[in-house]
């Protein structure tokens, strides 16, 4: 006894449509241009907000492709560590914490920490290296090293004062 084929089972057996013509290839765009990518975030002014700022900003570079262990990622989170850790020191206002903005562009990285403090603001000025018995004072002597230029600016929209480096990517 033949079997019946259930109507969904069925091909169609009519002649196929002919095949699309391809496309016609189109001039290639130009490369689009690399975004700026921004990472803001505000911190308890407390050395382990200081620590937690160091360590995102390492794990965003890495993720924006300037991975663990190159030069530009050691660069930028070393002196996010220190403007971090000098706006814990130095820039503390109670029931304030300090902010940090990391911005990527296509020329340069740049790295903003933000404290509540306007009185005391470092100069932008190469620092004098400290004795060699001292315990502090390297900081900004690093920064100044490793940035490609850096400044210190009152902050916008507030009280307090912005210190800021770039480090340039050619």
């Amino acid at each position: 006894m033949p079997t019946e084929i259930p109507p969904y089972a069925r091909t169609r057996t009519a002649a196929a449509a002919p095949p699309a013509p391809e496309p016609a290839p189109s001039p290639s765009p130009a490369p689009a241009p690399s975004p700026v990518r921004e990472f803001a975030m505000r911190f308890t002014s407390t050395p382990r907000g200081a620590r937690l700022a160091r360590r995102l900003v390492s794990h965003r570079l890495d993720g924006w492709g300037f991975p663990y262990g190159s030069g530009t990622n050691d660069a930028v989170t070393l002196v996010t560590a220190e403007l971090a850790a000098n706006a814990v020191r130095h820039g503390h206002v109670p029931g304030r914490g300090f902010q940090l903005l990391l911005t990527a562009a296509p020329a340069a990285v740049r790295v903003e920490v933000s404290d509540g403090r306007a009185e005391r603001a470092a100069s932008p000025t190469v620092p004098a290296a400290p004795c060699p018995e001292a315990e502090s004072g390297r900081g900004l002597v690093l920064v100044s090293c490793l940035a490609t230029r850096w400044a210190v600016a009152p902050r916008r929209g507030a009280p307090g004062k912005t210190v800021w480096a770039e480090f340039s990517l050619d």
